[in-house]
């Protein structure tokens, strides 16, 4: 019966198609299209050498998002004449990665290999990562991995020993304006900015290629009588989140590149990576605490109100909150960068921690041990004490270290802040101690 109504019928249209996004349609067709990474890709950079040579291993890919890495990853599989299989370390486990592997080995049999780009991979635990091995050692699969994190601290060690790590830089303005001009190639149009606004475009992909593509698709939409100032544009659109893990590798650089700053007397960088973390999320009590740290590290006695200053600055963002109580933390930030520095505290108090490690159990000399029994006093304890308020300018000149240990020296002041006048105490009582001893 349905013949006879459907008899002599036109067949169903296919449905529609979805326009696919700019940045899939411009995801480059060969490796000489990619942008930005000539340092990876150029001939004398490690794919470039790997590729010529016909000598393709394993690799990790370490970077930020939107750089390259899974189109890398499939150009690569081409290059090589290798089946791409992509996987996301989020979405798979045991039971996906067995049927990847299973694939891999049938393809082997028919003479093809197969390129794993594994997404992601630091989020793989360390027995999903050990199930890799075999099967890289024997050739069934050769693994391309991406992260956005560390592998010295995400990956197993077994793994790294066998790939490749390959470091992709965030795309720079050259290589994100390169990318607009291919775009309005695509689309056959100029997009309707000022120069001013094209280059806050750019700032607003921060480093990402997908970003500043999916800003450009937007843009290139807007209909307008006069181009789009930097103002308009700004209203427009919202600028890309910076990227920023509070647990991650971005984390423990912008806190070193913190500390650094003001260990280096630069208030102005100082400020920048302390504004940058603040942006990025950070706890304002975690800057605090590292703030507090630099003071008593990289200051101390050079300045002996600097630790004073930070734990001031934290008591009153604690009485505040955010926002407000972060510019007393902006305001410890300038004042450590500018303070007098010195690690004298620092390094003595590591030296002293090491000899108190290979000194072992050497007890103090009896003459600065107290006797208040008389057993006590009948071994010695007490005997020869120099009382030092008794002594001519308030000092005995006593050796206070155990009997036979040769006197360290583990506090050196710098001649810089307050530890100058310190310096010239230690030197001072340095010159008493070996009077009194001649004497």
């Amino acid at each position: 019966m349905s013949d006879l109504f459907n008899h002599g019928a036109k067949p169903e249209a296919e449905p529609p198609q979805a326009p696919r996004p700019l940045a899939d349609r411009l995801r480059p067709a060969k490796l000489e299209d990619v942008v930005g990474q000539g340092h990876l890709l150029g001939p004398g950079g490690p794919l470039g050498a790997m590729l010529a040579a016909g000598t393709l291993g394993s690799i990790i890919f370490w970077g930020p998002p939107g750089v390259g890495k899974t189109t890398i990853a499939r150009l690569l599989a081409d290059a090589s004449d290798r089946a791409f299989v992509q996987i996301s370390a989020i979405f798979s486990g045991v039971p996906e990665l067995r049927k990847v592997f299973d694939a891999a080995k049938l393809r082997r049999t028919g003479g093809r290999g197969t390129l794993l780009f594994v997404d992601e991979i630091h989020r793989f635990n360390k027995a999903q990562q050990d199930s890799f091995l075999p099967h890289m050692e024997d050739g069934t699969i050769l693994l391309v991995g991406a992260t956005t994190e560390n592998p010295s601290f995400e990956l197993n060690a077994a793994i790294l020993s066998r790939a490749q790590v390959m470091v992709l830089e965030r795309l720079d303005d050259a290589a994100l304006e390169g990318l607009i001009d291919r775009a309005e190639a695509d689309l056959d149009l100029s997009l309707p900015l000022t120069e001013g606004a094209r280059r806050a475009l750019v700032e607003m992909a921060d480093g990402d290629g997908r970003a500043m593509l999916n800003l450009v698709e937007q843009a290139a939409g807007w209909k307008a009588e006069a181009p789009i100032d930097t103002a308009a544009l700004s209203q427009r659109l919202s600028r890309r989140a910076a990227v920023y893990d509070k647990s991650g590798d971005q984390h423990y650089n912008l806190i070193s590149a913190l500390h650094k700053s003001v260990r280096g007397s630069d208030p102005d960088a100082a400020l920048y990576w302390f504004a940058r973390m603040l942006e990025g999320g950070e706890d304002p009590r975690y800057l605090a605490r590292r703030l507090t740290r630099m003071a008593v590290e990289d200051i101390a006695l050079a300045d002996p109100s600097a630790q004073t200053h930070c734990l001031n600055a934290w008591q009153t963002y604690e009485r505040l909150g955010s926002p407000e109580g972060e510019l007393a933390l902006a305001g410890a930030v300038a004042y450590l960068a500018l303070a007098p520095k010195s690690n004298a505290v620092y390094t003595g108090y590591k030296d002293a921690r090491r000899l108190a490690k290979t000194s072992g159990s050497e007890p103090p000399p009896k003459h600065i041990l107290n006797a208040p029994t008389d057993l006590m006093k009948d071994q010695g304890y007490g005997e020869g004490y120099a009382y030092d308020h008794d002594a001519e300018d308030g000092f005995s000149g006593q050796d206070y270290f155990p009997e036979g240990m040769e006197r360290p020296s583990l506090y050196n002041p710098v001649d810089r802040g307050f530890e100058r006048d310190l310096k010239k105490r230690a030197d001072y009582f340095a010159g008493l101690r070996a009077k009194r001893r001649k004497g």
